[in-house]
């Protein structure tokens, strides 16, 4: 009984430790990893690079599939490119049992010392994340020892004798009993780490350890349904691929799982390298074979999970889906492409607002105020929404700053709407011959608004970039709006005094006017949020 338990600690320590590295490198990563998605995956052949290198350094395929499901429902990524990658993860991921295989010993504890100082007691942001990836590796060796300790108690028991020398003559149970573990763990790399300890005890024998990793890629699968239950059917699809994948992969070696067994056993004299070989070796055979039947795997996946009416209809939202909240820095980066996005509508409502002023253009009025009620305070709403839910995770004391930031520009671009909206009523009071501007007042309107809507579309792209010196260049312009605006209103109060317009026309052009300073304002708010960063 005390060695199951230590088993199921190690275990826990293992899984912990892998946590603890992955989350580590993600943060090192940080959203350069999007980056590098986006430009890496518009052919298979990059795509499956960029997935195995990823995996293997970031020791996390679930933050690329969740990634992944993004792009797939905002159309930047075809399910073949996604296929493509995922192939590149299960190469990636065999790392794992690579690294695991190496007898750490009692360095285990150096790496957990080092890490923890390093993570309380130095004060660099980037040595505290290197911090938490060392600590990560000493607390994952930590786990495999103690998994390997607990486990040669059982060497001697009869039944797990018994146990051993079945599964070296008979493959479908352990295959199964890898599944079931793996989809009850819901973590390919705990049993993965479970067999190499096994290795390392001497508890195993490799065609067992062999069925048992077969077992664990098709359990995997299922991990993956689960997670794609709730979510839309584009991760559906990757899962279904996925099954597919390790399903076939699994087919094509289960004739010759011992030949495949004696030719593995040459690569090392090791068992824990072996079985670590052999995860690798299938893996990459698999996905090589499998490679240029990517298109086959995407029209099955989709024939398999259609899309429905539902989702063939364009959603409200683009970027943001709530699997990303598992993984803070890849929601954070959508959000932010979710906020640029509305940013630039709104920012083609200032262009439809200045026809409506300078050119009495009535559909531009109507347009504006019908984007403003149906489009932009529901997006804003639904972005805010998912940003204050992320605030309730775990969050770095970086990303939790960048949340609020993330809040303060979405109220900014939800108030350029409502400026728009406010510009196109008045511009709609503007059509009564009786209040109708004139030619001069017109002509500096327009120039505010030209300048108006170029600071505007500055700061928004300093948002899209981090770019500092654009958001420095939107303040700058934003300067000498103010100094242009009330250069007007002072003119159009001189004009008052004269006699020269009515008060219904000049409380509009002040109304105008106080609408463009004001939009300009938020530009300048939205590049006080880059600056700050």
């Amino acid at each position: 009984m005390i060695s199951f338990f230590q088993i199921l600690g190690g275990m826990a320590l293992f899984l912990f430790g892998v946590r603890v590295l992955s989350e580590g490198l993600e943060k090192l990563a940080g959203h350069r990893l999007q980056e590098w998605l986006d430009r890496m995956t518009n052919r298979p052949l990059k795509g499956a690079i960029f997935g195995a290198g990823a995996t293997a350094l970031l020791q996390s395929s679930s933050l690329l599939m969740v990634m992944m499901i993004g792009l797939i429902n905002a159309n930047l990524m075809t399910l073949e490119q996604a296929i493509g990658v995922m192939m590149g993860q299960e190469i990636g991921t065999t790392l794992t049992a690579q690294i695991i295989a190496f007898n750490m010993g009692d360095f285990c504890f150096l790496f957990i010392a080092l890490g923890l100082a390093m993570v309380e007691f130095v004060s660099h942001r980037t040595w505290k994340k290197v911090g938490e990836v060392v600590l990560g590796f000493g607390i994952l060796f930590l786990g495999m020892q103690t998994m390997s300790g607990a486990l040669k108690a059982l060497t001697n028991t009869p039944a797990v004798q018994e146990w051993l020398a079945y599964m070296g003559q008979s493959y479908l149970p352990g295959i199964i009993a890898g599944a079931i573990a793996t989809a009850v763990v819901q973590s390919s790399s705990a049993i993965t780490g479970l067999v190499v300890a096994m290795g390392m005890s001497q508890v195993i024998t490799l065609p067992g350890a062999i069925a048992l990793i077969l077992g664990a890629n098709i359990g995997t699968c299922i991990t993956g349904v689960i997670a794609s239950v709730r979510l839309s059917n584009a991760s559906k699809q990757a899962a279904v691929a996925q099954i597919l994948h390790n399903g076939i992969g699994v087919l094509l070696f289960l004739p010759f799982l011992s030949p495949f067994a004696t030719l593995v056993s040459w690569t090392s004299s090791n068992l824990p390298r072996q079985i670590a070989n052999a995860h690798g070796i299938h893996n990459v055979v698999v996905s090589a074979l499998l490679f240029p039947f990517i298109g086959t795997l995407a029209r099955v996946s989709e024939r398999l999970v259609p899309k429905t009416e539902e989702e063939e209809k364009p959603s409200l939202t683009k970027y943001i889906d709530e699997s990303q909240l598992r993984f803070p820095a890849v929601a954070l980066d959508q959000a932010t492409r979710e906020l640029y996005r509305i940013g630039e509508t709104t920012a083609e409502m200032v262009a439809l607002s200045r026809e409506a002023v300078v050119e009495n253009d009535v559909d531009a009025a109507r347009q504006i105020v019908e984007w403003e009620r149906e489009l932009i305070n529901p997006l804003c709403a639904t972005l805010e929404g998912f940003v204050t839910e992320l605030m309730h995770g775990d969050l770095t004391e970086d990303q939790t700053r960048h949340c609020f930031h993330l809040k303060e520009m979405i109220t900014d671009v939800e108030r350029v709407g409502d400026l728009t909206e406010d510009l196109a009523l008045a511009a709609q009071k503007e059509v009564a011959p009786s209040v109708a501007l004139g030619p001069q007042a017109l002509a500096e309107l327009d120039r505010l608004f030209q300048q108006t809507h170029r600071t505007y579309g500055l700061a928004l792209q300093a948002v899209r970039d981090g770019d500092r010196s654009l958001a420095q260049l939107a303040g700058r312009l934003e300067d000498e709006m103010d100094r242009r605006y009330w250069k007007a209103r002072k003119k159009l109060s001189k004009r008052l005094r004269a006699g020269k317009i009515e008060p219904e026309v000049e409380a509009i052009h002040t109304d105008v006017l106080r609408s463009l300073e004001r939009i300009s304002d938020h530009a300048d708010s939205l590049g006080i949020s880059v600056i700050r960063g």
